[in-house]
């Protein structure tokens, strides 16, 4: 849709026809860091209206926990908000510099830690974090994405801070976002339906994108307004007979008759 919220070209459009051809549209991200509604706000600013329909990894996240649960969070204000969203507590931050002596003694408390990427991970984040895990601690990871691409080049991810953590802890994550089924569940949620094999997935990244499709049992098409040429495309297809290759999002709506 956007690389640093500047639209791809042909994706405001290709929304549009495929929302005025009666599909439901959905934009389902890995980005954890984020508020829902700023995300919205990001679609909205170029052209293309999305209140509720923008579906992040800190939600599928927040499926795994229940209300009252003691979070800790190694993440941004996108993973606080569907924390809170759910009835969790969180408990405590471990971006927050101004946490007291009491607060970082109560991470022994926690029943979840739930990580996502943000830009002031350090020593002490990961301590925390990994010592309330191996106090017993569910593990949560929003994403395992190591890399996070900026418009200036690639940048440690969210799955980055995760690995660090789980080293640290010596405990492996469950993790929520694309591809993973906690995503697939909260899209199942939001249409309000288990079968998803008419619906068609389209994305940049067969390692998460198309990985999704394949959890959820929708169809993919790779786009190639992303990390990968026609070449690569062709040899993915191959190799996992996907649907469809397109350029871009328009290609995808002309192939299913929404555009010329």
């Amino acid at each position: 849709m956007w690389l640093s919220h500047e639209p791809i070209a042909g994706s405001v459009e290709a929304i549009a026809a495929l929302r005025e051809a009666g599909h439901r549209v959905l934009f389902v991200t890995n980005n954890s860091y984020a508020k829902i509604d700023s995300q919205e706000a990001t679609l909205k600013s170029i052209g293309i209206p999305a209140v509720g329909d923008v579906l992040t990894s800190s939600g599928a996240a927040a499926t795994l926990l229940k209300p009252g649960q003691r979070v800790l969070v190694a993440g941004g204000p996108g993973v606080v908000e569907a924390v809170e969203s759910v009835g969790a507590i969180v408990a405590g931050r471990t971006d927050d510099d101004s946490s007291t002596d009491a607060q970082v003694a109560s991470d022994a408390n926690i029943d979840a830690v739930v990580v996502g990427f943000h830009r002031t991970f350090n020593f002490e984040s990961m301590r925390r974090a990994s010592a309330a895990v191996r106090a017993g601690a569910t593990l949560i990871g929003t994403n395992d994405d190591a890399t996070y691409p900026t418009s200036t080049g690639v940048i440690p991810g969210g799955g980055s801070i995760l690995a660090a953590i789980a080293t640290a802890s010596g405990v492996s994550p469950i993790v929520a976002g694309k591809p993973n089924a906690p995503m697939g569940e909260l899209v199942r949620r939001t249409l309000g339906t288990n079968d998803l094999s008419s619906c068609w997935m389209v994305g940049d990244r067969f390692s998460t994108d198309g990985a999704f499709a394949q959890t959820i049992g929708a169809q993919f098409a790779l786009a190639l307004s992303g990390v990968v040429n026609q070449a690569e495309a062709d040899d993915l297809q191959m190799q996992h007979k996907f649907a469809l290759v397109v350029k871009d999002l328009m290609g995808l709506a002309k192939h299913l008759g929404a555009a010329n």
